[in-house]
């Protein structure tokens, strides 16, 4: 029984009517309280499909959830060990696992670094297995709140798309030591620094499987849902020269917040880092990012949990970075826009910012009618909206178009 049970209990213990009248308001505000505070509960975004394993009491993905100061790490090696590398002899807190399944290998393990350490779980694809596999693209996919690395690969089915196009998936797994509810601490100063919070740890972490994986160093391409694409867009500006594109779903633009009420009102629309919008005026509190990395976004219109607005300061920051970056040759990026319905009937409106030579930079899809789930994603796992069109293929091609760094 969750918070919200006990309290309705409660109240018709007392002769309170609950479901009409004065009361049923009382009630619906309470509720409405304790989900926001990922206390409460109710039924999941309207559209999405039936989630696998959230909280039984959850409304959405918790974004933020309950912040818990970070507890002393245990002395970390004084060398990073590769991410999929078997522990040595004495030392347990360095494991890795594997599936096997018909498409490849699920490698599941812990890594460690200065900062602390995460679990992971990375995906092989059967090219991988073939003697003298080429390198490979790498995408890394951060989950949202309440998730876990199953989960995600589940819901987003990316390892599917890694068999049928050759690269490799790393899935990072925030720790219940670090978030109560397993968000990424995107909301955190340190998070949105390069050196001394989790942007640094999951860089690093990357930078382990590239040393130890088929990986072409030059493609490793970094997405997220919710509170995992707040942490991909910092990866993408503090970690320029790691990541070649990011993909943002239903997430937050960088360093929107510095702290747990900044980060709920950022979420919600009203304000960033505590302050009212006024975008394009001196009282716009926005931090700009100066790294024009590619990046696409998507984001439902619906979404009651991280409001729309936050899509398009994403946008904002991205053309914004790109357009210093094309100052000097007088070469802007050029937009297009398109409406569509993807095969399974979700209406959505597709904006394109292409450079000079035709290559997209930036692109935007706005879902019509979807709340705060992963488009086109699969039943299997939670927070996912069947009705398209599909993030994750999408988000690849996007990806995969990107020319290779020099």
């Amino acid at each position: 029984m969750n918070i919200q049970d006990t309290i309705e209990r409660a109240l018709k213990a007392a002769g309170l009517n609950t479901g009409s009248g004065p009361m049923r308001g009382v009630t619906e505000t309470i509720r409405k309280a304790l989900s926001s505070a990922g206390l409460g509960g109710g039924a999941q975004p309207s559209g999405a499909a039936p989630a696998r394993r959230p909280p039984a009491d959850a409304d959405t993905i918790d974004v933020v959830a309950r912040e818990v100061a970070t507890p002393p790490e245990t002395t970390a090696p004084a060398a990073k060990r590769p991410a999929a590398e078997p522990a040595p002899p004495n030392e347990p807190d360095h494991t890795v696992e594997a599936a096997e399944t018909a498409e490849g290998q699920f490698l599941a393990g812990n890594f460690s670094a200065a900062v602390g350490t995460r679990a992971y779980k990375l995906y092989l694809p059967p090219q991988v297995a073939k003697a003298k596999a080429k390198a490979m693209p790498l995408v890394v996919m951060l989950h949202g709140c309440t998730q876990s690395a199953d989960d995600f690969a589940a819901g987003t089915q990316m390892n599917r798309l890694a068999d049928q196009h050759g690269f490799l998936v790393l899935y990072p797994e925030q720790a219940v030591a670090a978030n109560a509810s397993r968000c990424w601490n995107w909301f955190r100063a340190e998070s949105q620094a390069r050196e001394g919070g989790e942007a640094e740890l999951i860089a690093d972490m990357v930078q382990a499987v590239v040393a130890e994986q088929p990986v072409d160093a030059r493609r490793v391409f970094v997405a997220g849902l919710s509170a995992g694409a707040a942490m991909a867009v910092i990866l993408g500006e503090t970690y320029p020269e790691l990541f070649a594109a990011v993909g943002a779903h239903s997430g937050l633009p960088y360093a929107a917040a510095h702290d747990i009420s900044s980060a709920l009102s950022a979420m919600k629309g009203h304000s960033v880092m505590g302050r009212p919008h006024f975008p394009g005026t001196a009282d716009d509190p926005r931090r700009q990012t100066t790294q024009a990395v590619p990046t696409i976004v998507f984001h439902g219109d619906h979404d009651r949990t991280v409001k729309l607005s936050n899509a398009e300061h994403i946008e904002q920051q991205a053309l914004g970075a790109h357009a210093a970056h094309t100052a000097a040759s007088q070469a802007g990026l050029r937009s297009h826009t398109e409406q569509g319905v993807a095969p399974d009937g979700r209406g959505y409106t597709r904006t394109v910012h292409s450079d000079a030579s035709g290559q997209p930079r930036v692109e935007v899809w706005t879902l019509h009618g979807a709340g705060h789930a992963w488009s086109g994603g699969d039943a299997a796992g939670s927070y996912t909206d069947s009705a398209g069109p599909n993030a994750s293929a999408e988000m690849l091609r996007f990806f995969l178009a990107q020319p290779r760094a020099n």
